[in-house]
């Protein structure tokens, strides 16, 4: 895994964290911001998986 991986991998789970707490007190607006934390940490997971397979590291 690269740095890339690593910190989508991090945002992936602070997103997640978000949308659950969100949901949970039923604010509507910190559930939505774990929404995009989450897809934003999906890209940058895979754009490290892309650049791990185009460098070889």
């Amino acid at each position: 895994m690269n740095k890339d991986q690593i910190a989508g991998s991090a945002k992936i789970a602070k997103g997640t964290v978000k949308e659950l707490s969100g949901k949970a007190s039923g604010d509507a607006k910190l559930k939505s911001t774990g929404k995009v934390d989450r897809f934003w940490g999906r890209i940058q997971k895979a754009i490290g998986g892309l650049r791990s397979t185009l460098v070889g590291k």
